[in-house]
């Protein structure tokens, strides 16, 4: 194998973030990058992003790509920084149109937004093949969390996104706008249909307690473990299982500024007459 992996673990929002890189050819990906974000004061930090970006320098590495899984709802995505300080294409899956059209509305975004998906460099098709350096990776569509879902699969390593998590924790939620718990099932199969030695890498971690964050798993793993889609447990079982769960889960923290940064590709929205950028918050809307 010619794939090295790096992960990056944020305590403060869950999520795990990926340097994949081919070490003898220099080449890089980072996928699913974090922007830190003080909900509070409203103010920005990229202490998060710079762990990545010294690591990228460090390894003396090529960024060719940074690799969104989907808008994320639980952190603001620091890609545009880093494409600035590092270089490389933002990327997510075509169906990202979808997802901009259902909060360009909700949120009355600004009439020079269009959603196109042009705000990144380039949207992957499913089962789409590209290059990290000398590294073959494809992206695979997998929705049902989201409408727009992408896992990337490099060699033995698949990079799942929101689909699944630990076997201890289970799946993502799927009662945001466009969600399916249908659709994540059948995403999910689709993973579990990979070789049983494949290796799972998990976007998240919320660990129960007593146990360290772990983020890299297998498919025999969760198909023998997984506390909500082992085998043995059929779709209309699952869908009953996360609706159920799902109608008691609350919003997560940073869900209405995360997902207005991060359908414009971890951009800002354009800032007013007075120089300064405004997230909004719609009122008894979501």
């Amino acid at each position: 194998m010619n794939a090295h992996i790096e992960a990056f673990y944020d305590a403060v929002t869950g999520t795990i973030s990926y340097v994949v890189y081919d070490k003898a050819g220099g080449h890089a990906a980072i996928i699913d990058p974090v922007l830190d974000y003080d909900p509070k004061s409203g103010r920005t930090k990229t202490a998060s992003a710079d762990r990545l970006a010294e690591f990228v320098r460090t390894q003396s590495l090529t960024l060719d790509w940074i690799l969104e899984t989907h808008a994320h709802a639980d952190h603001l995505s620091s890609a545009q920084y880093l494409k600035e300080k590092l270089g490389g294409k933002v990327a997510i899956g075509e169906r990202i149109r979808q997802v901009q059209g259902v909060f360009r509305r909700l949120f009355n975004f600004e009439s020079g937004f269009q959603a196109d998906g042009k705000q990144f460099d380039h949207l992957f098709e499913d089962d789409e093949v590209f290059q990290i350096g000398t590294l073959s990776a494809r992206a695979v569509f997998v929705p049902g969390h989201t409408p727009a879902d992408m896992a990337y699969q490099v060699e033995d390593a698949v990079f799942v996104g929101d689909t699944l998590f630990m076997p201890d924790v289970g799946t993502a939620r799927c009662d945001f706008p466009g969600g399916d718990a249908h659709a994540l099932y059948r995403s999910i199969r689709k993973l579990l249909s990979l070789p049983q030695e494949t290796r799972l890498y998990m976007c998240h971690d919320y660990p129960p307690a007593g146990r360290p964050a772990a983020w890299q798993t297998t498919v025999a793993e969760q198909c023998e473990r997984n506390i909500h889609v082992r085998d043995g447990i059929g779709e209309e079982e699952f869908v009953a299982m996360r609706q159920k769960r799902d109608a008691g889960l609350e919003m997560p923290l940073l869900i209405l500024p995360s997902v207005q940064v991060n359908v414009r590709a971890g951009a800002m929205p354009p800032p007013e007459s007075n120089g300064i950028s405004y997230l909004k918050i719609p009122v008894n809307s979501l």
